[in-house]
């Protein structure tokens, strides 16, 4: 019965029970020449694709629009969904839900005013494709190749440690 402070209660208990899950939200962005953004973090060796980690109760789109304004100063109304992968734990890490958003592409003036406002990002840079693939960690790259192909033929895709099931 709604409304029921022991059926709360119960229930309460039971979610405070239920495995926690990692999430996080990355985007394609591109410039008119179709080259890809990449970041540089500081806080890890390589270069990543705009976005990072949800925070607690933060859904993945919202997450991602947060870590573009707070690391490119970058505001985007629409997003599309294009990838999900569940990543299996390693090394120090629990398992991890990746979504990776098309974040379409930023007109010149935008390309021009991007500029790393966060400490966590040294620097950024659009490389054509071919480029900007090896310069991402095996993961990360798997996504991206994956959310390339869904660019090109609109299928959604749901990965598994970067292969599609």
């Amino acid at each position: 019965m709604p409304g029921d402070p022991g059926r709360e209660a119960y229930l309460a208990e039971g979610n405070a029970q239920q495995a926690r899950k990692r999430a996080a939200a990355d985007a394609l962005i591109r410039d008119h020449a179709g080259r890809l953004l990449l970041v540089n973090p500081t806080y890890k060796s390589g270069w990543d694709l705009p976005g990072g980690m949800a925070e607690g109760n933060e859904a993945p789109e919202d997450a991602l629009r947060r870590e573009l304004r707070e690391e490119l100063d970058l505001a985007v109304a629409d997003l599309r969904f294009l990838v999900v992968d569940w990543v299996g734990p390693h090394g120090p890490w629990d398992d991890l839900l990746g979504f990776v958003f098309d974040a379409g592409v930023l007109s010149a003036e935008q390309v021009a005013g991007l500029k790393p406002v966060d400490e966590e990002i040294s620097e950024h840079r659009f490389f054509k494709i071919p480029q900007a693939l090896p310069l991402l960690p095996e993961r990360q790259r798997a996504r991206t190749v994956n959310a390339l192909q869904v660019l090109d033929d609109g299928v959604p895709r749901y990965l598994r440690d970067g292969v599609a099931l």
